[in-house]
């Protein structure tokens, strides 16, 4: 059963005020409530787009960012080292 792409874009709607009333109220840098939020919004994100794709096979041009990149980032570290560009540093 899928999701009617109206209420999911009001949930996401609803995730990003949260946020911002979030935001505008915390209370030190780690504030849970804020990590709540942010998280919300990835939730409601992911369902709207799944509802927006099952009902017209649209996608969005937007990602979320995975923030367990780090790997990745020293991959591309790694690739540029042996792509054999200016300043090898060898």
């Amino acid at each position: 059963m899928s999701i009617d792409p109206r209420v999911a874009l009001s949930s996401l709607t609803a995730a990003l005020e949260e946020h911002l009333v979030a935001s505008a109220s915390r209370r030190s840098d780690d504030d849970p409530a804020v990590e709540a939020a942010y998280f919300g919004i990835a939730d409601a994100f992911e369902v709207y787009a799944e509802a927006l794709y099952d009902a017209y096979g649209e996608d969005l041009p937007l990602d979320l960012l995975d923030t367990d990149d780090g790997d990745e980032d020293e991959d591309d570290e790694d690739d540029d080292d042996t792509g054999g560009g200016e300043g090898g540093g060898r």
